[in-house]
This record gives structure tokens, sequence and C-alpha cells, in this order.
């Protein structure tokens, strides 16, 4: 069954995965961005690192709450708020009952829908949620799958060839919409972040 232990590890290799990567992330925020993407994540995935001991042993639904709740207080921008409103939607999904893959299918969909809605946003704008949404609906699509490597896979490749699709992108939203047409041929830094980020839990299902 899914802990608190596996939420917090899955936190570092997150972190290690973006910080690895960060000067990627912020040339690509440079190009099209304000520049503070990088920043606002790194310094999110921090702050809810410290609430490792304090949280551990608490039931799933009380970690992703009070994870969410911790980036609403302390990460600036839409990133923050977007983030916050996708953990949060996750809190209010989970089922005890349910098993693992069930749940985190049923969680990651509901808290990507309160993204849409909170960010007012969709797929092909050129947001994170070109990452987020594909992803929610292949792990949709594999909730019954038994073996958690197969369904890794699956993820892992849906978030890069996402990931990659947005830059020949036209982007409507955030400060990259006021380039225009020369927000096409980037990559956007939300994008980029959010596949590094399912890249580094997948890994750990895979190896």
């Amino acid at each position: 069954m899914m802990k608190g232990k596996n939420i917090f590890d899955s936190i570092e290799k997150i972190q290690n995965n973006i910080i690895d990567n960060k000067e990627e992330i912020e040339r690509l925020d440079q190009q099209i961005g304000d520049g503070d993407h990088i920043f606002n994540i790194l310094r999110g995935l921090e702050e809810i690192s410290k609430l490792r001991e304090s949280l551990i042993g608490e039931p799933i639904d009380k970690v992703f709450k009070q994870l969410g709740m911790k980036i609403m207080t302390t990460v600036g921008g839409s990133s923050g708020a977007l983030f916050a409103t996708l953990l949060i939607g996750m809190a209010k999904n989970y089922n005890s009952q349910s098993t693992d893959q069930e749940n985190i299918a049923k969680m990651f969909y509901e808290g990507v829908e309160a993204m849409k809605k909170r960010g007012k946003s969709g797929s092909g704008e050129k947001t994170m949620l070109d990452v987020l949404i594909p992803v929610s609906e292949i792990l949709c699509e594999c909730k019954n799958e038994k073996n958690s490597k197969i369904v890794a896979d699956k993820v892992k490749k849906v978030a890069e060839k996402s990931m990659l699709s947005t830059k020949d992108m036209l982007a409507t939203k955030g400060r990259a919409s006021f380039l225009g047409e020369r927000s096409k041929g980037h990559i956007d830094p939300g994008a980029r972040s959010s596949q590094l980020a399912i890249d580094a839990v997948c890994n750990q299902f895979i190896n």
C-alpha cells in the first residue's frame, strides 16, 4: 500500500532530477517565460521536503493536502497555485479501499481536472498541462494493470512525447503568449519540469 515514505522518496527523486536539469529549465524559461519558474519549483520542493518527519506516518490524503497547503503558502507565481491545486485535488480523491494503481489514476486525473479549472486552460496551449493531461489519461487507461513497471514505462513515454510536442505550439497562456508566433520553436519550461518530475517517479518503478 502507498505510504508517506513512498511519497517523500518520490519528492526526493523529483528534486534531484530537477536540480540535474536546472540550467536547461532556466534557459527555456528565459526564452519564453518570466525566468523564475525554476526558482519557484525548487523552492516548493525544498519546502515540502521539510515536512517529511512530521507527515511520514500520516494518512495519504492528509499528506497530499498538507503538501498542497505548503506549496500554496510558500511558492509564488501561477505554477505555485496550480501545483497546490493539483496536490489538494489529489488529496480529496484518495480512497483507502482502492488499490494503489486505482488511487494513483483517480487522484492524478481529478487533480489535473482541478488544475484545468483553476488555470482556465487545457491541451494545446503550451503549458505544463500539455504533459499532465495526457499522463492523467494514460494512468486511467492503465488503472487495472497489475504490473507497475509496464504502467511506468507507458507513462514515461507519454510524458516525454507530450513535452516535446510543446515546441511547435503557439503559447496562449502566461508571459509566453505575449510573444505570439515567436513562442514557437521552444519547449515550454513548465512542460519540461513536469516531464522531469514524472520521469523521476516512473524510474522508481522501472528500476
